[in-house]
This record gives structure tokens, sequence and C-alpha cells, in this order.
């Protein structure tokens, strides 16, 4: 991947591109089930300052939508469920970080929500216990906006949580997209073998690793063939805006453990652009693992 090397550091200070792409009014009726595992919903002035650091470091936000006009957007246009992540970027947040999830999916049984916590915070695993008995699903962790290793000892009582609870683990633990504007570098934090190793210490963990790893996709292409408690998804991946080589690959070799995501609301084009370069891509039986299935399972949404 060309964006991921050195020397283009000082041109990604700059902000992406926006595509004006046309987009779809709904989802093509023949496709089967779709969830979206990776839509990010925050309180309004957390998603503010998210949509103003990716303005200046990263893409134009071309929706910039309040929670519950998210929900509303992706159910209206054939998304039967939505997988919904946030992140904790500081100490001391998580808690109400997490109370609002709850409330929002409380509203919406199509809304399955994660929930979040600083690595190392003091009663780190009070919050997520609290955050599950709330009725959150799983953890969603970014160890870019976090500064934390996946292999951080710091990690353990989170992955022990998890696992305890039969909760899966969302983590953004792949090195791109980076930006110097990070607290550390994610090169210096991230990677495939970071990840191996959290795999081989807690095989009892259910780990999702979003945008099927990026700029690695092919050591988390064998990855998923080495674990069978590794996941990934294609948010981002798949549609046409990074210069990733062969991002349908891992679909190719295991479909059952690839799930469909966006990064929406936070997107620079059409909302519906990676799920048609999907349904383009792939035959009937692996597009309905990666549209849905791989997520009802992995998120034991409906059960």
């Amino acid at each position: 991947m060309g964006f991921s090397q050195t020397e283009d550091l000082e041109r990604r200070m700059l902000p992406l591109p926006a595509l004006n792409d046309p987009e779809g009014e709904r989802l093509d009726e023949s496709l089967p089930p779709v969830i979206d595992a990776h839509v990010h919903l925050f309180a309004d002035g957390f998603f503010e300052a998210i949509w103003r650091w990716f303005e200046a470091y990263g893409w134009p936000i071309r929706y910039k939508l309040p929670s519950p006009q998210v929900i509303d957007f992706l159910l209206s246009r054939g998304v039967q469920h939505i997988v919904a992540l946030h992140y904790a970027h500081k100490p001391g947040i998580a808690g109400l970080m997490n109370r609002y999830m709850a409330q929002l999916c409380a509203k919406h049984p199509e809304v399955t929500g994660l929930a979040t916590v600083l690595p190392g915070e003091e009663g780190a695993t009070q919050l997520l216990e609290e955050a599950f008995d709330m009725g959150l699903r799983g953890v969603k962790l970014h160890c870019h906006v976090q500064s934390f290793s996946p292999d951080d000892p710091t990690m353990e009582e989170i992955y022990k949580t998890c696992i305890a609870r039969d909760l899966p683990l969302v983590m953004h633990a792949g090195r791109e997209p980076a930006s110097p504007q990070y607290p550390i570098h994610p090169h210096l934090l991230c990677g495939v073998e970071r990840v191996r190793e959290v795999l081989r210490s807690f095989p009892k963990l259910r780990l999702c690793v979003p945008h099927l790893g990026v700029d690695e996709i092919v050591a988390f292409t064998a990855l998923l063939e080495e674990h069978d408690n590794l996941w990934l998804d294609t948010t981002m991946a798949v549609a046409g805006y990074f210069p990733i080589d062969d991002p349908h690959r891992p679909i190719e070799v295991r479909p059952e453990r690839v799930m469909y995501g966006t990064d929406f609301p936070n997107l620079p084009y059409a909302w519906d652009r990676e799920v048609r370069a999907l349904s383009r891509k792939h035959d009937e039986q692996p597009l309905a693992a990666v549209l849905g299935e791989t997520a009802r399972k992995f998120f034991a949404i409906g059960t």
C-alpha cells in the first residue's frame, strides 16, 4: 500500500479527498440480509470533535448526522441491523459513553452496541462489567486513538473480562490508516505480529480486527487460517478509496470469518459504496456470509 510508506508521511498530514460519488436510495432487494458491523455512534459533542479531527487530518466527512439519525438513515435504506462502536480517548469518560450507548440500544432493538474503556485506566474491569450489565454486547478499542499495543500487559484484564462473559472484542490493531497526528505513531504500536501474540496467549478470546488489517492484508489472511479466534471486517478496505492490493482475498479464503462494515457516518464517499463493491465481486454464498451471517454469529444477534 503506497499510503503506508514512511516517505508519504508529510503528504498524509493533509486531508484526503472526498469522492462525491453517487449513492443509492436503498440497498438492492436481491441482496441477502445486511448487517453493518462497523457503525460509529457518539454523543453530539464527541462526534463534532471527531469530525473536526478528520477534516483537518483525515478526510472530509460526508454524513454529519447525530447518532439517532445515523440509525434511521441506515435502517431506512435496507440495513437490517447495526453494530454500534465507540472509543474513549481519555480516562474517566468511558462510563458516560457506555451509558449513552446503552440508552440508544434500549430505544433501537435493531442496534447492538459495544462498550468501551481506556486500557490501563483505574477500574477498567468494573467499567466493562457495568456496561455488560446494561446490555452492551462486547468491547471496542482503538490502538491508534487510545495509544496502546495489543500485547501490552494492561490489556490482560480486558481480554479476561471478555472471555469470562464470552463477549467479543473489536480492536483496531492494524497499522493503517496511520497519521502523524496520533499521540504515538501507529506503526510503533500495532501490527500483525502483536495480534498473533494475543491470539496465542488468549485462545478463547474472540477478536475482530477491522479494515482487513489494511496494509498487512496478506499477513492477516494467513493469520485467519492459523487461528480460529480471529475475525476481520471489511470497513473502508474494499471501497477503492485506499490503494490496497487484493482486499477480497480474505473473503475468498474464509468468508465465514469476514464481516461487512462501513465506518458510517465518518465516510468521504457514498454510504453504499462498499456493499456494491462486495456484491459485484462475490457469489451468493460467500456474500451472504460477509454481509450478515458472520456478524450475526460473532455478535450473537437475535439470540
